[in-house]
């Protein structure tokens, strides 16, 4: 058996949720001064400084992202007291109305509400809101409940319409298929276990239904699902160990004739530039998909169930395209969930599962 590097061959799950208008808010600076702050090099270190900063304003600090435009990193406050701290730090303080801990409240109180399927929501400091997407399923009662859960948070939350469906795909090609169920899925990241068979990485709405692969459809077993393998709903990725000895490089493949060498994981940073590779659009294209990260831990309600701790992304996907990876350089971020839109440059809406919870799930090593 060849060789399996990292090829995303996949079935999309996907649902439908458009970006969403903006909010427009309209705070004041956190001071009168004109001095810009420094500028931050990059999406991933204004991310830790964030995080830093986050700690040591405790309750003052309200979330924070990167201008990619000014490269600084917007630091929101609740006290403007702070505001010289944040801007000794290097990076430039904004007054908002709302607590991160409000914040935090509200998305904690939709998470625990009823699932309505065909919504999604995203705590979007750019805002200072916990924004939810309701698609065009979400009528009547189901709309009046969803209102209702979301008026129970305040003003806190804002509810936005989307006009494409919320819905699951699953698309035939050339990929990895199941042969115990009409499917085919993506491989996300080949990975390493002491003691055990190396493996791979995929969506769990994959892993659920599939528990014996083969590189081509009707084809002889080349990984299985092992008990236990698979998380979905709540969260969405699998594990599938392959059946033999043979190497299986940690690479992402580019569809351009190369390969991105994987070599570590770590957890994404709003505002960072990514790129996601998948069977349908990157056979297609020549080349993986490319965006941004645009909100972190959010959440997404399938017909199967809901899913948390999401990152959001406006790289396009299509169907085919699921449990494929998302990537920074060597480092992997995430499996591909779910998402609308297409790669034929329209707004795209995409999830995905951040690769270090399986990672840590199942003692997994990546490179």
């Amino acid at each position: 058996m060849k060789a399996r590097r990292i090829r995303v061959r996949a079935m999309l799950v996907a649902f439908a949720v458009t970006a969403f208008a903006a909010v427009t808010l309209s705070p004041q600076n956190a001071d009168a001064s004109t001095t810009q702050a420094p500028r931050v090099p990059s999406a991933l270190s204004a991310g830790q400084l964030g995080e830093t900063l986050a700690a040591q304003l405790k309750g003052a600090a309200a979330g924070s992202y990167y201008d990619s435009a000014t490269q600084q990193l917007i630091v929101n406050i609740t006290d403007r007291a702070v505001a010289g701290l944040v801007r000794a730090a290097g990076a430039r303080p904004r007054a908002v109305r709302f607590a991160q801990a409000e914040l935090n409240a509200a998305k904690a109180t939709l998470d625990s509400s009823e699932e309505i399927p065909g919504t999604t929501w995203v705590s979007d400091p750019r805002v200072n809101r916990v924004v939810v997407t309701a698609d065009p399923t979400v009528t009547g009662a189901k709309l009046a409940r969803l209102k209702e859960i979301a008026g129970s948070a305040g003003e806190t939350v804002v509810v936005k319409r989307t006009t494409t469906k919320l819905t699951r795909f699953i698309s035939g090609g050339d990929a990895i298929y199941g042969r115990d169920f009409s499917a085919r899925c993506s491989l996300g990241f080949n990975v390493k276990r002491a003691g055990k068979p190396d493996a791979f990485l995929t969506a769990g709405h994959c892993g659920n239904p599939v528990k014996s692969w083969a590189e081509t459809q009707g084809g002889p077993e080349f990984a299985h699902v092992p008990a236990g393998g698979s998380s979905f709903p709540g969260d969405d990725y699998a594990i599938a160990e392959y059946t033999t000895a043979v190497p299986h490089p940690s690479e992402v493949n580019l569809y351009n004739g190369g390969a991105q060498a994987i070599t570590g994981a770590r957890d994404a940073a709003l505002g960072e530039a990514v790129q996601r590779s998948g069977s349908t659009t990157g056979p297609r294209l020549g080349h993986v998909s490319q965006g941004t990260v645009t909100g972190l831990n959010a959440t997404a309600t399938y017909k199967e169930g809901r899913v948390t701790g999401l990152i959001k992304t406006n790289v396009c996907a299509e169907p085919g395209d699921s449990g494929g990876p998302l990537f920074s350089g060597a480092n992997a971020l995430g499996l591909t969930s779910g998402g609308d839109g297409d790669c034929n440059g329209g707004p795209a809406t995409t999830f995905y599962q951040p690769v270090t919870e399986p990672l840590a799930a199942y003692g997994a090593t990546l490179g």
